[in-house]
Order: structure tokens, then sequence, then C-alpha cells
């Protein structure tokens, strides 16, 4: 039996060529079929870079692939084609290793730890090196008054040629119309209006914000901490700056995080052509900072804690209802706007949405968690969840027993066909097509093999109380809400139970009507146990629409 391969193929910039994939695998190809191996899929990350395992689909799915043992081979070019960071690819390495999957390049012949300790070696410093030059070359670029990154708003690009006749990145122009809209916004950010309305009035007057979206208030204002937004842009002043901020891949997440550079590194280069506001508005808006910056020094400083204490508890929600709470109106998310208070982010940063209405967030919370313990789940939602639910799973069950018999017919008459083979072999009657489709027939028979492993899946057997199970569940939860030990496992396993909160104004000022969405599946989940047995996971049957609960007015 020839042995299973999976050629993969990576190229790591749009500059390059597309047809840098198919290259790769056409070569990869020839290999193999010189040393009678079976290709049986290709895996690609186009423009993706070789810095990071976790942000690739590509290698990602050859991963699983050949822990489900459905790879002997994994083929490709280069080992810096797999990785060209040193501890992914010894990771990577290690995982194929304990699968049993070999790893063979083009370039090195099959990989074993001297390769990936050395090619890993260097293929790490080819990469330190690359950014050193990178980042050598756009400072020279910045110093010469070219701009060192993307394009900011009030300003296009410019193709210019060099003494080489070269094009020179970087050249850029002002374009009038937008330059006129970063003058209003000083203008009257100068003149006492917040960023807030700025943005509410460029967004009613139709005027286009950066890359043609809407205007916000933190696109005025910017970050408070890292000194970005349109109103902190230096090059509007005539002053390049560049260096501020320096991109750090977390080596969790694979992703470009930032961290500001200390000042002393920055590099400022005059670029009065590039002038867009003169220095008394400049210095007038700077002022206007000041001073809110020492009236709102308290709010800052609790700001910037809690964006720190945000980094050391990342990914974890500020508030039981963060990210949960949704405008009727707009649809855009309903966020904390003022101390405690949520209201529509898109009326209150772009102006676009007629929902002034605002609520409390202890309000708004002990009204949800109100709901989740009284409305959410009755007898009448459980029954009718459950006999849909079962209904569904006989069904799924009906068509995977129906394809299991279809399989096992297949299977059987792959059986036949390999054993001819075999036999006409072992009679001496080979021929050289026969190779071939011994080999079609054997991955036919793995998949058919395959399918029929899945087992039907079995509905549990639910509590009769399911109901009061729940609401004491909800109980426990909301008790452990008040303890600082347990309330973010108890936040977590509430905001498991909520799909959503739709917040509609009311009749009255400051009214406003909710409506609770919940999760009957993650419900049942937490509830559900078969006779005799420990808890079972409900979710992982396609449910659909019948284990969705109506949502409840709270």
């Amino acid at each position: 039996m020839s042995l299973r391969t999976a050629i993969y193929a990576r190229y790591s910039s749009d500059q390059q060529s597309a047809s840098s994939i198919q290259d790769q695998f056409r070569i990869c190809r020839e290999q193999a079929a010189r040393d009678g191996w079976q290709v049986i899929g290709t895996y690609q990350d186009a423009a993706i870079s070789g810095a990071s395992l976790t942000l690739r689909p590509g290698i990602q799915t050859l991963l699983q692939d050949a822990q489900a043992r459905k790879i002997d081979i994994v083929l490709a070019e280069a080992l810096d084609r797999l990785s060209r960071d040193q501890a992914d690819t010894a990771i990577l390495h290690r995982q194929l290793q304990f699968a049993g999957v070999k790893i063979i390049t083009l370039a090195e012949g099959e990989i074993s730890e001297l390769h990936v300790g050395l090619k890993g070696t260097m293929n790490a410093l080819f990469l330190k090196d690359l950014a050193a030059k990178t980042h050598r070359g756009l400072r020279g670029r910045v110093e010469k008054g070219k701009a060192g990154g993307g394009l900011c708003f009030g300003y296009d690009v410019i193709k210019e040629l060099g003494p080489d006749g070269e094009p020179v990145r970087g050249g850029r122009r002002i374009n009038e119309a937008e330059a006129t809209t970063v003058r209003r916004i000083f203008q009257e950010f100068a003149q006492g209006i917040s960023p807030r309305t700025i943005a509410a009035n460029l967004n009613k007057d139709g005027v286009p914000g950066p890359n043609g979206k809407l205007w916000g208030d933190t696109t005025i204002r910017g970050h408070a901490i890292r000194g970005t937004g349109t109103l902190n842009n230096e090059l509007y002043s005539g002053v390049l700056v560049w260096n501020k901020v320096r991109y750090i891949k977390d080596p969790a997440t694979g992703k470009r995080v930032p961290r500001l550079n200390p000042e002393s590194a920055w590099i400022r280069t005059e670029v009065p052509d590039l002038r867009i506001i003169d220095d008394e508005l400049w210095q007038a808006v700077r002022q206007r900072q000041q001073a809110l910056a020492i009236q709102f020094e308290p709010s800052i400083k609790a700001s910037r804690e809690a964006h720190a204490n945000r980094l050391n508890d990342r990914h974890r929600p500020s508030f039981l209802l963060s990210g949960l709470l949704k405008c009727a109106r707009c649809g855009d998310n309903y966020g904390i706007i003022t101390y405690d208070r949520y209201g529509c982010l898109n009326r209150y940063r772009r102006g676009t949405c007629e929902n002034s209405h605002t609520v409390k967030r202890q309000e708004i919370e002990a009204r949800v968690l109100n709901g989740l313990r009284h409305n959410l789940v009755s007898p009448e939602a459980v029954e009718t969840a459950i006999r849909n639910g079962v209904e569904l799973v006989n069904r799924s069950n009906r068509e995977l027993r129906a394809r299991q018999l279809d399989d096992r017919q297949a299977l059987a008459k792959v059986q036949r066909g390999i054993d001819a083979i075999t036999a006409a072999v072992e009679d001496g009657l080979y021929q050289p097509s026969m190779k071939a489709r011994l080999a079609d027939l054997e991955q036919q028979k793995t998949q058919l093999a395959a399918r029929l492993s899945e087992a039907p899946a079995v509905m549990p057997d639910i509590h009769p109380n399911v109901a009061g199970l729940y609401a004491r569940m909800i109980e426990r939860l909301t008790m452990a809400l008040e303890d600082a030990t347990t309330r973010n496992e108890a936040m977590e396993a509430i905001r498991s139970l909520i799909d959503k909160v739709v917040i509609t104004p009311g009749a009255r000022r400051g009214e406003v009507q909710a409506e609770l969405h919940g999760k009957l599946a993650e419900i049942l989940n937490a509830t559900t146990r078969p006779a005799g047995a420990g808890r079972v996971v409900i979710t992982s049957v396609d449910a659909g629409a019948g284990f969705e609960p109506a949502a409840f007015r709270l």
C-alpha cells in the first residue's frame, strides 16, 4: 500500500504571486509520483506569515487530519514553508511525530530533530534580520520626509521616481476635500464642541470618514493612553512622527499587539508641505485637551487603571451583560456611555440612531436575572423544546442508519474489488494499471469505514423537574455573583444562558423595555442527565430552532 501523502504550500505576502502555491503543489506532486506515494490532499495558506501556526487555517486542518491518522507523510517544498518560528517548528514536528507522520521536504529530505534545531534557528534569525532591515529602511524613508506607514485621512498617495528611475514609496500630498473636514474638526473642538457632537454632525451632513466609514467620537478624540485620533495627529501640524508604537506577536494567539515606545525613540521630521492646521489652532486644541484632562483627571486615572486591569484579565467581560445588550432601533450594541449607564453606541458615538434612552447597569442586570429566574424556563417551554429535540434526533438517526446501510453495501463491493485484484496478482496476472486501481479502492475503503464508525446520537433523559432545577441553579449563581472568589465563574455561567437582550425605548422619558432571548439548549445542558448517570452535553446535537425558547419581556 502506498503512503498517504499530504502536500502543504504557503506564501507569505499579498505582494507575492498566488501562482506560487500552485508551483509548490506541482513540484511536490512530481516528487510524490516518482516515489510512488498517494497524494490524498493539499493544504495551503495564502498571503499568511510563517511566523505563527495559530492564525493559519491550512496548517491547523493539516494537524487535525494528521491526528485523525489520515496521513502518513507531510510533503513541502522546504521547512520554512511549514514555519519560520523556531518554537512552532519544534511543536509541529513533535505533534506530527506523535501522530506517526513524517515531514519530508524537497530541500532538506526527511526532517529530523537536527533539521528542526538548525533550520529553525536559521529561519528565526532570518525573520529577525528581515524585521531589522525593514525598520531601518522605513526610518531612512521617514527622515527624508516620506510616510513610514499607511495612508492618513487628509492625504493622497503620490507616486514619485527617484534619481535612479525607481519608484520612491511614501510620497503624500494634501487631499483638499478631506483637509477641509480636518480643519472643521479642529475648529469645532477648539470652540468647545464635544467629539461626540462633532461626529454626529459630520454623519448628519454626509461627510465620509476615514476609509468611507461613519465618524465616531473615538475616531476624533483617539485613544486616551496611546494618543491616537484625529486631534492628536501631529502630521496635521506639519510634523511627521514615526516609531511611536511597535508591534509584538502574542505567542498564544499569533496576533500582533501594540506596545508604546518611549518618547526618546520617536522619530520626528518637519514636513511643512503637509501642514493642514496652523500653529494657533493646533495650540488651541492642545490647551482645551489639557483643560479637560485636569477637569476629568480622576476619571482618566480610573480609566487607565481599568484598562490595565483588562490587560491583566484579558478576554473577560467587564460586566455581566457586556456585549449582550442590543438596540432595537439600529441593532448596534448598548454599551457603557457614562458612569454605570448603558446607551446605544450608535447614538452616543456616531449620532446615527434616534434611541437616546439609557438604562442603569444595576437595574438592567437585576431585570435580566429576575427574568432568567422566573420567566425563561417554564414546563411548557421545556416540553416543546424536548419534543422538537427528540423529533430532530430521531430523524437524524433514521437518516444516519439509512446511510450506513448504503455504506455497508458499498464497502462490501469495494472489498470484493480489492480481493479480486489481490487474487489476480497471486495468479500472476498483474498489470500496471492494477496498482492505481488498488490504491483508489483502498482509499474508498478507508473513507467508508470512517463513516460507518459514526454512532447514532442518543437523546438523553430529561429530569421531570428541569424547570425547578434550573430556577435553583440561577439562585445559586446569583448568590455567587456577590462573592469575589466565585464572581467570574458565575458570570461566565450566566452569560452562557443568554443569547441577547434587546433594548427598546419606552413611551416616557428614560423608560426602556427589555426582551430577553435565552439559549434553552445551554439551559438543558446544565440541568439534563440520563437515568443513573452523570451530566451530559445535549448541545452536541444540532437542535435548531426547537431548542430556542420564545423571548420574554423583562
